[in-house]
């Protein structure tokens, strides 16, 4: 059988069974059919270790319609697909390579840029809240920081989501999982400000206040998307001076900084993130690091004389 043939079923069982975001099987499929590029379409019984490192330098060597090259973190997600599509293929008793013979290339540690909670207090004081769009956008800043949440969890929020009274709901994230989500009082105060302000009966959370809204085949016309968000937060970043890129995964990557930095553990940062490994969470602890050092200098002085 050819890879092709089995792409779809592969997919189909990652959304299925394996409880994958449609997204995520998307690009899966983008990643297997690069693979299909590579081999014209071999059949899976001939897929060798060394068809897989002729497969690695090609990649390596893959320059998109920009001329740009694949960076080694994308590199190594088109092998976790293949791997992936490997192992599927030996659950079903598929003759091919075992998903054990493609070792993943060493990504290096990437790394977290964050907002310290006064760059956090000029950006929010850069927006003027006396219309909806102002008070919706003070509310989506306030709640990605208080929060955690992904920007795709946020636009995804309706209104009946939320409970700014007891400032605590549940959110479905990556893999279809449900976690609590905690807010502030400052929080909560500002999205009620915000649907206080709102005139419509619309589901979403947050609106889009575009004059070229285009009507959805699901009626879920207003929603604001997560480019918006990333354009808003954009806007206000400059507004204040903040010379870092900022992106919704920024206000995310603080919420997590900002807990750790005051003494919250590790393990309740990764069940608040919603990380399925504590080693993703890991990747704050080296930003936290610089913090213990200079709490280490400044509480314990030198008694050598």
């Amino acid at each position: 059988m050819y890879v092709s043939d089995l792409i779809l079923d592969y997919i189909e069982h990652l959304e299925v069974e394996g409880g994958r975001s449609a997204h995520t099987a998307e690009n899966y499929r983008l990643y297997l059919e690069r693979f299909v590029e590579f081999t014209d379409n071999t059949d899976v019984s001939r897929i060798t270790t060394e068809m897989i490192r002729k497969y690695r330098l090609w990649l390596n060597r893959y320059k998109n319609d920009h001329d740009d090259d694949l960076a080694t973190i994308t590199q190594s997600y088109h092998l976790i697909a293949l791997r992936g599509f490997l192992g599927y293929l030996s659950k079903r008793g598929i003759d091919s390579l075992s998903p054990e013979k493609i070792e993943l290339p060493k990504v290096s540690r990437r790394q977290v840029t964050f907002l310290h909670y006064d760059e956090i207090e000029r950006l929010l004081e850069t927006i003027k809240t006396d219309d909806e769009p102002g008070l919706r956008d003070r509310a989506i800043i306030e709640l990605l920081f208080s929060s955690g949440l992904r920007v795709s969890e946020l636009v995804n929020l309706n209104r009946d989501h939320i409970n700014t009274i007891r400032r605590e709901f549940m959110v479905r994230g990556k893999g279809k999982k449900d976690r609590p989500v905690f807010i502030s009082e400052a929080a909560s105060l500002h999205v009620n400000n915000y649907l206080t302000a709102r005139q419509d009966s619309l589901p979403p959370l947050f609106l889009s206040y575009s004059k070229n809204n285009v009507i959805t085949n699901t009626g879920d016309y207003r929603r604001l998307t997560a480019r918006s968000v990333q354009r808003i937060i954009n806007r206000y970043s400059h507004l204040a001076g903040i010379t870092k890129q900022v992106s919704p995964h920024t206000m995310r990557h603080s919420f997590a900084t900002d807990l750790l930095m005051n003494g919250a553990d590790i393990r309740s940062v990764q069940v608040m993130l919603g990380h399925s490994s504590i080693s993703t969470t890991q990747v704050y602890t080296h930003v936290t690091d610089e913090h213990l050092r200079e709490i280490h200098e400044k509480f314990h002085s030198d008694t050598t004389e």
